[in-house]
């Protein structure tokens, strides 16, 4: 289940609870709730899953760069060599082998600034997502927790009461 989804059933749920009059508190359904941070609990990992995902595809977009290098780097050495036999075609191949080298170098240079350009997208992306979710989780403890103590307090405050009345 999407994450996203699952932070605006969270806030629906907040928001549709029963206002307490006179308070910014509400009084949420508590299984809702936690049932809602139950699938949260499960959607995070496949959110870490797809990053680490992210990650691998970049490594692989890594090794193929620098496979593609290897290979035009070996294209230009051999070329080189076939070139050696006459003193001019030995001159210009050893040119030609430098800005094939050079080329090579700066296309894996930029195939590598876009993977990691990519990656840093999409992690900054979950980061995002990863943030929002945990402001909104701390936000609903918060609230369940505050309610939960005006809770306590009333029945601290009925038990007194009750004492009192007792005592006279």
């Amino acid at each position: 289940m999407d994450i996203l989804h699952l932070i605006d059933r969270l806030e629906s749920l907040v928001t549709e609870s029963f206002h307490l009059p006179f308070t910014s508190n509400v009084i949420v359904q508590e299984d809702a709730f936690l049932d809602i941070i139950d699938q949260m609990r499960i959607s995070i990992p496949e959110e870490v899953k797809l990053a680490k995902r992210t990650e691998a595809e970049r490594d692989r977009t890594l090794l193929q760069a620098q496979e593609e290098a290897n290979r035009l780097l070996e294209m230009a050495r051999e070329k080189a060599k076939s070139l050696a036999n006459d003193h001019e075609l030995v001159v210009y191949a050893q040119e030609r082998a430098q800005e094939i080298e050079v080329e090579a170098h700066r296309q894996a240079e930029e195939i590598i600034a876009e993977a990691d350009e990519y990656i840093v997208d999409q992690l900054s992306e979950l980061e995002e997502q990863l943030m929002k979710t945990l402001t909104t989780v701390r936000n609903g403890l918060r609230e369940v927790r505050e309610t939960q103590a005006k809770k306590a307090d009333r029945e601290n405050i009925s038990q007194e009461k009750e004492v009192l009345e007792e005592e006279r």
